[in-house]
């Protein structure tokens, strides 16, 4: 079992998950995260840290949600491995609730 960045992260990019994971699993996008389900151990320290709670479980990824699961393994492969946290984009808090933010993604 691995773990899912979801939606929520979307525009928000907050990167608390990023320096709890013990096998640096998180890849930077231009406006999102991603965990590589072939590096992740299912060690649970990412979940409790994201403040949108946009990180879960492969098996709790909300319905409408599954194409996540493709998503991560597909641009953890393309994007760069992040193992420090840096800064949230400046209107983060703004992206928090909103919903629907997959045509936001940047690839």
């Amino acid at each position: 079992m691995t773990f899912v960045v979801t939606e929520k992260c979307i525009k928000c990019k907050y990167m608390d998950c990023v320096e709890v994971c013990p096998v640096d699993c998180f890849h930077e996008g231009p406006n999102m995260l991603v965990i590589d389900p072939d590096e992740c151990i299912d060690c649970t320290l990412c979940e409790p840290e994201c403040p949108v709670e946009a990180i879960m479980s492969e098996d709790e990824v909300p319905e409408g949600q599954e194409q996540f699961k493709a998503l991560n393994a597909e641009l953890s492969k393309l994007w760069p491995v992040i193992t420090e946290a840096g800064t949230p984009p400046a209107d983060a808090d703004e992206w928090t609730k909103v919903e629907d933010k997959l045509k936001l993604l940047e690839r």
